[in-house]
């Protein structure tokens, strides 16, 4: 390790811009993608503001560590599929369930009621092809001036990306999993 000096000076200027809603990506092959959006859900809820998440692989009666602490908390979590792929019994089933799960998503971005909608897992309808990709991009170019929508899933469309705010590719450098450590309830449910 090299220790480095401790800057004395603020190292940027404060930005003169307007306060607006942010488009936020959190994608890569790296584990924290949703932990990431949740944080962001967790910070926005308590500054009192409302958010709603949209699980796109998950199924509605899902009982995830995050859905039993959101739903005590009062966030409104909603699984909107059927598990991921390799666990579908019918994929063109599995592809309706995600256009009509957007079509909840669209609607609550656009309704304004939110601060924050954050879309989980998104990307991977979009890079199977079970939700078209136009739509999205009209909806996050067209929402409320003050909506912020937090996007996640790995191999995020370029398109989406572009037009973002805010992209942070999260890269995996080591996991446990593969030194063959099974996932543990609490860590990555």
């Amino acid at each position: 390790m090299e220790i480095e000096t401790a800057p004395t000076e603020k190292r940027y200027e404060k930005p003169e811009g307007e306060r607006r809603g942010l488009v936020i990506v959190n994608t890569g092959d790296g584990k924290g993608k949703s932990t990431a959006a949740f944080g962001l859900a967790l910070r926005a809820h308590g500054r009192g503001k409302g958010v709603r998440i949209f699980q796109f692989m998950k199924v509605p009666s899902a009982r995830f560590g995050e859905h039993r602490m959101f739903e005590q908390l009062g966030i409104p979590i909603e699984g909107l599929g059927d598990g991921f792929s390799w666990k579908s019994k019918d994929l063109e089933h599995s592809a309706q369930l995600a256009r009509d799960g957007w079509e909840k998503a669209r609607a609550a971005i656009h309704s304004g009621e939110h601060f924050m909608v954050v879309l989980d897992e998104i990307t991977y309808p979009l890079i199977y092809g079970w939700l078209p990709l136009e739509p999205v991009l009209e909806t996050l170019r067209t929402r409320p001036k003050d909506v912020h929508v937090v996007l996640t899933g790995r191999r995020c469309p370029p398109e989406i990306i572009e037009l973002a705010d805010t992209v942070t590719e999260m890269a995996l450098i080591k996991h446990a999993f593969k030194a063959g450590v099974p996932a543990q309830r609490g860590i990555e449910d």
